[in-house]
C-alpha cells in the first residue's frame, strides 16, 4: 500500500542533497561572473544551515495540527522555486545578483529543512517492524543524490560551458516539480492523535533523548565536516589535483556513505543499531587521526574516504534511536533531532576551517611533519580537531545506552 510513499520518500531524499550541495558545487562560477568573495561564498552555506534549522524548528507545531502533507507538499514546491530564482537571479536581480542568491538560498533551505524534518517522520510512521532498515535506505539516497549532483553538475558544466550555469540548474530544479505531484497523491499513515502524543516537556526532560540530540548534532559535525573539507584538503594540504578530491574523494565518500546505509537496511536487523554506530564512530576517529598525520598524502586521502563508512549510521541510526524509544512524540522529535543534525553540520566544517587559520601548525607536533608548510599543515590541524567529533559520539552512545536500561 505505501511502496509509492516510500518511492516519493527516496526522491525527496534525492532532492534533499540536491538543495544543500548544487550550489556550493557553483561558488567558483559565482566569484568569477558576480565578483563575490570566499566569505560572501560560505554565508550562503552557513544561510542554508541556518535556514534549515529555522524551517525545523517553526514547522513541526503547524504539522502536528495540519497534517504532513500541505508541508511536504509545499517543501518541494519551495524547492522548485527557489532553482527557479536561483538560475534567473542575473535577470531578476541586475544591480546585486548576490541578494538573488541570498533570497533563492533562503526559499529552497525552507524546502530543505522540510524534508529534513518530514520525510523521516512519514517512513517512520509506516507500519513494518523494520524501521532501522527503512531509515537507513532513505538515508542512503542522500549519499546517492550527492554522487549524482557532484559527477551531473560537472558533465554539464563540461558540455554546457560554466557560462550556461542557469540551464543545468533549471535541468535539476525538475526534480522537485515531480515530486511535488508525488506527494500529492500517495497515501501518507495516520498522524499520532493529539491525546496520545508525547509532549515536549517530556522529550526535553528526558536524558536519553538529551543525549540523542547531543549525538546527532557530533554525528553530523562528524560526515559533514569531512564531505565538506575533502576536496580543499586534497589540493591544499596534500598536493593531489583538484579532480582527484571532487571526483575520486567526494564521490568515493559519497559511495561508501550511501552503501552502508542501504547494506544496513538490507541487512541491519542481523547487527545491533548500536554496536553499528559506535564501531562507525570509532573508525572515524582513526580516519581523522590517519588523514592529519599521515605522511604520504594517499593514505590520507583513502582515510577521509573511509570516513563516509564510518558515519554512515551515524545520522540515522540517532533519528532510529530517539524515534523508537518515543514513538508518539509527532512532529516536534524530528524538529529537534533535524536541527541538531543541522547545527552540527554547520558547526563542524567551521570549527575546522577555524582551526586551520588560528593554529596551522598543532599536526608539527608529529616529527614527520615538521618539513609541512603552514598551507599544507593547516587544514591537517583542522582534521585532527575535527576527530573530537566522533570521539564525542562515542561518549554520548555509551551515555544513552545507559539510560536506556534505566
Amino acid at each position: 500500500m505505501y511502496r509509492s510513499t516510500i518511492r516519493a520518500c527516496y526522491l525527496g531524499n534525492f532532492i534533499g542533497a540536491l538543495t544543500c550541495n548544487l550550489a556550493p558545487l557553483l561558488y567558483v562560477t559565482f566569484m568569477h561572473e558576480f565578483g563575490i568573495t570566499f566569505e560572501q561564498a560560505g554565508r550562503l552555506t552557513l544561510l542554508n544551515f541556518f535556514t534549515q534549522i529555522v524551517a525545523d524548528l517553526v514547522f513541526s507545531r503547524p504539522v502536528d495540527k495540519w497534517g504532513v502533507r500541505p508541508f511536504i507538499t509545499l517543501g518541494h514546491f519551495l524547492a522548485f522555486i527557489g532553482f527557479l530564482l536561483l538560475a534567473f537571479a542575473p535577470t531578476l536581480f541586475p544591480s546585486n545578483p548576490y541578494l538573488g542568491l541570498m533570497v533563492a538560498t533562503v526559499i529552497y533551505s525552507i524546502g530543505g529543512g522540510l524534508f529534513e524534518l518530514l520525510l523521516s517522520a512519514i517512513v517512520q510512521s509506516i507500519p513494518n517492524d523494520s524501521k532501522e532498515k527503512a531509515m537507513s535506505l532513505l538515508h542512503s539516497f542522500y549519499a546517492w543524490g550527492f554522487i549524482v549532483v557532484v559527477i551531473g553538475t560537472t558533465l554539464m558544466i563540461k558540455l554546457l560551458g560554466r557560462s550556461n550555469w542557469p540551464i543545468l540548474v533549471l535541468i535539476w530544479s525538475v526534480f522537485p516539480l515531480i515530486n511535488f505531484f508525488n506527494f500529492l497523491r500517495v497515501p501518507l499513515a495516520p498522524a499520532v492523535s493529539e491525546e496520545k502524543r508525547t509532549k515536549i516537556r517530556e522529550l526535553l526532560s528526558s536524558r536519553y533523548f538529551l543525549f540523542v540530540v547531543l549525538g546527532i548534532a557530533v554525528g553530523g559535525a562528524t560526515e559533514v565536516s569531512m564531505s565538506q573539507w575533502t576536496s580543499a584538503f586534497v589540493e591544499a594540504s596534500l598536493g593531489l589535483p583538484k579532480e582527484v578530491g571532487d571526483l575520486v574523494g567526494l564521490c568515493l565518500f559519497a559511495l561508501l556513505l550511501g552503501t552502508i546505509r542501504a547494506v544496513y537496511g538490507s541487512w541491519g536487523d542481523k547487527f545491533p543499531l548500536y554496536k553499528a554506530m559506535l564501531a562507525g564512530s570509532i573508525l572515524c576517529v582513526a580516519c581523522y587521526l590517519i588523514a592529519a598525520f599521515s605522511p604520504l598524502p594517499v593514505i590520507s586521502l583513502i582515510a577521509c574516504i573511509f570516513a563516509g563508512l564510518g558515519s554512515g549510521l551515524l545520522w540515522p541510526g540517532s533519528v532510529v534511536n530517539g524515534a523508537n524509544r518515543f514513538p508518539y512524540a509527532g512532529s516536534s522529535l524530528f524538529a529537534f533531532l533535524a536541527a541538531g543534525g543541522d547545527a552540527g553540520a554547520a558547526f563542524g566544517p567551521w570549527l575546522i576551517g577555524l582551526t586551520a587559520d588560528v593554529t596551522p601548525t598543532l599536526v608539527q607536533v608529529a616529527p614527520w611533519l615538521r618539513h609541512l608548510t603552514l598551507e599544507e599543515s593547516a587544514l591537517r590541524s583542522g582534521m585532527l580537531i575535527g576527530a573530537l567529533f566522533p570521539v564525542l559520539m562515542v561518549i554520548f552512545l555509551t551515555r544513552m545506552k545507559k539510560q536506556a536500561q534505566v
